[in-house]
């Protein structure tokens, strides 16, 4: 019996491990590494609690070496997708009955056995299926995994506290609910996290969730669905189901008790599921919930005050880390006449140093992009530019396939602020910048702001704090995180809600109360606690 008021406190962001030579940490994930290597695994689908192995699988391969094969996954079709939608629907009823702090208290275990046990299984999977460094997939598939979980629970106990006021003689208060129906969710490649927290964060807010994960991230994807098993998630609250997205649409997105839809990934995949709601809309149950985060074409402006060292750091790490994979990779730089000299010479300096590799080398910087049509796709970017009179490439530009889906980091230096690889979203360690004339500082900030049709992150340098001011006002919806002398990628869950509007999605913030709102239905109940008996209103009393 739920007789106590349960109280969850305010949770800390894990610590972000070194991996220094001779680290416990360093020895257990290159242990691991060696072991997923040699040893490939047979990915099910999960549905309803159960693993279903189907001859129909496909390979899951290094980016960095992709004749390494390191598994095998079960591919799911219609038949499986609509037992998908069953074990939701059969799940639903009890999971969202169960109380809130038994639902939380599943993925504050899977947060603590993630940080722990879970640690190097999960570091390695990413790491060798994505092509991520030892860095980057920490703070990824471990850190910001946990803190997702951690912070969410943390909101929706806040969220439930919240309740109306009730006059003398009534008691009225809100209650939470589940939305009336399933959660479809599709998760994309390049973060193990957001994977994670895309099914979670509806799931704790006692929804079922049918999930299809990116088909270059099922190998991590699958250790976080094992992982929630583990923590005690029951048998159909989560339905874990790589297959291809037509198949996902035609089946999950069209059910009639589909209640809302999370979302990461391309604007263009986004635009078609919307659409695909509304020329369906008279079939739903409810109105569903659309929430996505979608492409980027972010930027770094730079005005003549600003600090040449700290803007050329930003612009290599903010571009080229995890080869530029990350929708709030920085793509696009505004640099003013009278520091270009001094930026790219030390731009050169700097990339010149960056060693690209296999990522169990720990040396390397970057690694490998996700597949060969990611490859294609960035190549014919820079050959673009290389073919163009109105741009050049000035550092790297190399391309190589032969052991892995290797790209230099490449800067294509714009003659203007519309050029093509300024414009659209490439996805690839790719950086094109523009030099504008110091006297030209507000028009160039005009057309940083309506260039494209991207408003996720963007980060401005300067020393001089009008400057900041100013260009702070004339950016104000270019980017839904915003950085001032910082590289605008790294947002931290508790510290820098994350998400953009525009063609960039709903900036329903991941990692904020502001998401779980939109798991949430709410009912307002009022409860006299004398009630009137008297018809006439004490006006109606005559002369």
């Amino acid at each position: 019996m739920n007789n106590a008021y349960f109280q969850i406190r305010f949770p800390q962001n894990e610590p972000v491990k070194a991996y220094m030579p001779g680290s416990p940490e360093r020895a257990a994930l290159k242990a691991e590494l060696e072991a997923q290597r040699i040893a490939p695994v047979e990915v099910p689908l999960i549905i309803g609690g159960r693993e279903i192995f189907l001859e129909q699988t496909a390979d899951i391969v290094c980016p960095h070496d992709h004749r390494t094969v390191l598994g095998r996954y079960s591919v799911a079709g219609e038949k499986e997708l609509q037992l998908a939608v069953e074990a939701a629907e059969a799940a639903r009823a009890t999971w969202e009955a169960m109380p809130w702090e038994q639902r939380a208290t599943i993925f504050l275990k899977a947060a603590d056995l993630l940080t722990g046990k879970y640690r190097a299984k999960m570091s390695a999977a990413c790491m060798l299926g994505q092509s991520k460094n030892i860095y980057q997939s920490e703070i990824d598939s471990v850190c910001e995994l946990a803190d997702f979980l951690r912070f969410n629970a943390y909101y929706l106990q806040e969220i439930y506290k919240q309740q109306p006021i009730s006059p003398d003689g009534f008691w009225n208060r809100v209650e939470y609910r589940a939305l009336d129906g399933f959660v479809a969710a599709i998760s994309p490649f390049n973060f193990a996290a957001i994977g994670g927290n895309l099914v979670s964060a509806p799931a704790m807010a006692g929804n079922t969730v049918i999930w299809k994960p990116s088909s270059t991230a099922v190998l991590s994807n699958y250790y976080v669905m094992k992982l929630f098993m583990e923590a005690g998630l029951p048998a159909g609250v989560i339905n874990f189901v790589p297959c291809r997205g037509v198949d996902f649409g035609r089946v999950v997105i069209n059910d009639p008790h589909m209640a809302g839809f999370h979302f990461t990934g391309s604007t263009e995949v986004f635009n078609g599921i919307w659409k695909q709601v509304g020329a369906n809309i008279d079939k739903y149950v409810s109105y569903p919930r659309l929430v996505g985060e979608t492409g980027g074409k972010d930027f770094i402006f730079a005005h003549p005050s600003a600090d040449v060292e700290s803007l050329v750091c930003a612009m290599l790490l903010g571009s080229f880390e995890y080869q530029g994979q990350k929708c709030s990779a920085a793509s696009r730089a505004y640099i003013p006449q009278s520091l270009w000299e001094a930026v790219r010479a030390r731009l050169e300096s700097e990339v010149a140093q960056v060693r690209i590799g296999d990522v169990r080398d720990c040396t390397n910087l970057m690694n490998a992009v996700i597949d060969r049509k990611s490859f294609e796709n960035i190549r014919s970017y820079i050959e673009f530019a290389e073919a163009s009179s109105d741009a050049e490439v000035i550092i790297g530009g190399g391309c190589d396939d032969s052991v892995g889906y290797f790209v230099e980091p490449t800067v294509i230096l714009a003659r203007t602020p519309s050029f093509r690889t300024m414009v659209e979203e490439i996805f690839g360690p790719v950086l094109t910048v523009y030099v504008y004339p110091d006297e030209e500082l507000d028009a160039t900030l005009h057309a940083c702001d309506t260039a494209t049709r991207y408003a996720l992150t963007g980060a401005i340098f300067a020393q001089d704090r009008q400057a900041v001011v100013d260009m702070e006002r004339a950016l104000s919806h270019a980017a839904g995180n915003f950085y001032i002398n910082d590289k605008p990628t790294g947002a931290v869950v508790g510290q820098q809600p994350f998400g953009g509007s525009r063609g960039s999605g709903t900036n329903d913030k991941a990692g904020s109360a502001v998401n779980l709102y939109r798991w949430l239905s709410q009912r307002a109940i009022k409860e006299t606690l004398v009630p009137r008996t008297v018809v006439n209103y004490p006006y109606m009393t005559a002369e």
